[in-house]
């Protein structure tokens, strides 16, 4: 991060880190101006490095932090993390269920949400667009975690969560731009759809930051949160999708790989 950065608010520092996430998912939208196609065995393998991240940040960089930070507390320390954990991923399945979106490969009739006549285009920008809200959040919560002191939460660990999600975001921006590149659509249009697909990350990120500074006691559910509404888009998205094409051995591995990367980060620079 750059020189001066720890000495910003935690709000502050939650922007520019998310706004860092959304970047790198317009770069990997960008690659529609260099490229028309991407074969899907590499998109399979994308999509697994991607889910591997989020499993791996959702436990060094959430849910052991928030375990930690509820040792000796009023309740069980246990609770925190359990209870925080199940309302993110209850949180997510809500936002499923309601926002029209549509996953990447599928055909128009199998958009999930609320029936919409909106088109194919914004239906698959809403899928990653879902998905991004908890990768956000989580960032934010990280650094508003670090800054209040806590054991746990450190300034380091919430770099290298917001790193790890960078990272994961460019396959994310590719495979939001390129299918829409494939179908026709001009380059520059390709590369806006998959760039604003990042943009409610630094929003979330900011929420998440604000709300953790307001009170320390939901520190713990607020991470676990953002842990549990992670794994809902790695099980219900990701993972399925990394699947679907035959080339389920290659995305395995891929996520094994992604999951590594994160666990790397985390531990080394956390």
């Amino acid at each position: 991060m750059p020189e001066g950065f720890s000495a910003l608010h935690p709000v502050c520092q939650a922007l520019a880190a998310t706004s860092f996430t959304w970047a790198v998912t317009a770069l990997g939208a960008a690659s529609v101006f260099l490229i028309k196609t991407v074969r899907q065995k590499v998109l399979d393998g994308m999509m697994g490095f991607a889910a591997g991240v989020m499993i791996a940040a959702s436990f060094w960089s959430l849910l052991a932090p928030a375990i930690e930070m509820s040792r000796n507390g009023p309740v069980p320390e246990w609770l925190p993390a359990v209870a925080g954990f199940l309302a993110g991923g209850a949180f997510l399945a809500f936002l499923d269920r309601i926002l029209p979106h549509l996953h990447s490969g599928l055909p128009l009739e199998a958009a999930e949400g609320i029936p919409t006549r909106w088109k194919r285009s914004v239906l698959l920008v809403l899928a990653v667009t879902l998905h991004n809200i908890p990768e956000g959040l989580a960032v934010g919560v990280a650094f508003g975690a670090a800054a209040s002191g806590l054991p746990g939460a450190t300034f380091a660990s919430a770099c290298a969560l917001a790193l790890g999600i960078g990272i994961q975001n460019f396959p994310e921006g590719l495979a939001v731009s390129m299918p829409l590149r494939r179908d026709g659509m001009t380059a520059g249009r390709s590369f806006w759809y998959g760039q604003l697909s990042g943009m409610v990350e630094p929003m979330a990120g900011v929420v998440g930051a604000w709300v953790v500074l307001r009170t320390q006691a939901i520190l713990p559910y607020a991470l676990s949160f953002a842990a549990g509404a992670m794994i809902f888009v790695v099980v219900e998205e990701l993972i399925p999708e990394s699947q679907q094409s035959g080339h389920a051995d290659l995305a395995t591995v891929w996520t094994l790989l992604g999951f590594s990367a994160m666990m790397f980060l985390d531990v080394a620079l956390g």
